[in-house]
């Protein structure tokens, strides 16, 4: 997607990406504070919002920012207090991945989905000691009591919230629920 919207970004705003690094750049921006960056992209400039994002990435990038690998984004999500949420986290993943060669999980600031052609789960820590799973359903939502509608969670349309002591009957009851998600997601 970043290669698309770089690509198109002359078009839409005018500048190509090395234009709009140096402008941040001029503006005196930290470029390692993206957040800041997009926002005076779009109140400034009223750059639309996938190009505050591949303008804000390259920004840092050219200042020496390296984004974090999968596992370093994952590592700071359980870090601390959350850490023994880690192995139920570990858990989901494998069983979402496991479901086709076609899945990878990706790193997020706040969550890990797992893609397929688009995202169908993702995995972070939730309140009260637990792991909160997201599904995307994107036809029916299968039947479990569990299931609640997500409230801006990733891409998520329901989630459920797994105890730290989740055990493996607790694991394997979300293979239907991961299953319809993957599928649906095709």
């Amino acid at each position: 997607m970043m290669d698309a919207v770089t690509a198109s970004l002359k078009e839409r705003t005018g500048h190509t990406l090395e234009d709009w690094v140096e402008e941040v750049h001029k503006a005196g921006l930290d470029p390692l504070d993206q957040k800041s960056v997009r926002r005076w992209l779009k109140d400034v400039h009223g750059v639309p919002q996938n190009s505050q994002w591949a303008i804000a990435d390259a920004a840092a990038r050219n200042a020496g920012w390296v984004r974090p690998d999968t596992d370093a984004y994952t590592d700071s999500l359980y870090s601390g207090g959350k850490a023994r949420l880690r192995p139920v986290h570990d858990a989901v993943i494998a069983l979402a991945e496991g479901l086709g060669d076609d899945t990878r999980r990706e790193g997020r600031r706040t969550y890990i989905p797992v893609i397929r052609r688009t995202q169908f789960v993702a995995v972070a820590p939730g309140p009260h000691d637990t792991v909160r799973v997201g599904f995307r359903f994107r036809d029916t939502v299968p039947e479990d009591e569990r299931l609640a509608p997500a409230k801006g969670f990733a891409q998520a349309t329901h989630w459920l919230h797994l105890p730290a002591d989740a055990d493996d009957n607790d694991l394997r009851s979300l293979e239907p629920l991961l299953e319809a998600a993957y599928e649906q997601n095709a």
